[in-house]
């Protein structure tokens, strides 16, 4: 394991950088600057305009670099070289110039008593379509990421497992009529595959999928032709919220094959297969 090793920061041409600032000696009083490491491709980096992240997340830089600059006590000099940066800093990642200009939040006394809060995982404005649901309800809202850089960098074992392995949500196809089937399974995608083979070969009718082959004199294909996987998640509410998700969107589709009386109207799944549908390349 490496050592800690300490260094100590000298005064040069009677200045010092300290944390983020640069205090400079001039005559009898002590100016200031914003300090940042050489490397400006990297002390630049915010979040990009245009990355998959809440807004509220990407500009809590914005405002953390503006406060910065209004309240330090920089001279006139430094605070308009400072201003010069953070615009070069927004233009450079794709923002509007104009979010300098956005207030600080101030929090009060906003969370009154009986309030809970929610967490959602940000995977686009599908996620803003759901949150808008509890504006004017007890619940406050809060997002989080997977596209952090610590996800991003961790070490990923690199592997040839057959993704038909894995356990989680799965959708069969019928290859004559093209209806659908969603299912979920915490044994593999393949071991429940040869179920629904099994029960199709032997009429046994046990499968939905099976049933509707059967029922039609529909032919059956190979996995890699009629099964796919739609997401590997452990067994528990997640599996089950995605399967039903699946179910509600082939539904919605009407190339349902599971029970159509068990997919109930979903004001959530509504606004989410309503965000995927603007986002068609046809619909832009």
């Amino acid at each position: 394991m490496p050592s800690m090793k300490f260094i100590m920061e000298r005064e040069t041409n009677n200045r010092i950088n300290f944390l983020d600032i640069t205090i400079t000696k001039e005559h009898d009083k002590l100016t200031f600057d914003i300090y940042r490491k050489p490397n400006r491709k990297i002390t630049d980096s915010i979040i990009p305009y245009h990355s998959c992240h809440p807004t509220e997340h990407k500009l809590a830089a914005v405002r953390y670099i503006t406060n910065r600059m209004n309240t330090y006590h920089l001279n006139t000099a430094n605070k308009e070289k400072e201003k010069n940066i953070i615009k070069h800093i927004l233009q450079k990642n794709k923002y509007d110039i104009s979010a300098m200009n956005i207030p600080l939040k101030t929090h009060g006394n906003k969370s009154k008593t009986g309030q809970k809060w929610a967490k959602f995982t940000y995977v686009g404005r599908e996620t803003k379509f759901i949150t808008k649901l509890f504006k004017n309800s007890s619940v406050n809202v809060s997002y989080t990421t997977h596209n952090t850089i610590s996800k991003l960098l961790s070490h990923r074992p690199t592997t040839n497992q057959n993704k038909f392995d894995g356990i989680g949500v799965y959708q069969l196809t019928c290859p004559d009529c093209k209806m659908k089937y969603v299912g979920q399974t915490e044994r593999s995608f393949y071991t429940r595959f040869h179920e629904h083979f099994r029960d199709f070969k032997y009429a046994n009718q046990k499968s939905k999928f099976a049933q509707h082959l059967l029922e039609n004199n529909h032919s059956i294909g190979p996995i890699d032709n009629i099964m796919e996987v739609l997401h590997h998640t452990k067994k528990g509410e997640l599996m089950d919220t995605l399967e039903r998700f699946h179910i509600y969107k082939v539904t919605h589709e009407n190339i349902q094959i599971n029970d159509k009386n068990k997919s109930r109207p979903n004001v959530i799944f509504d606004k989410i297969i309503q965000g995927e549908t603007n986002r068609q390349p046809n619909n832009r």
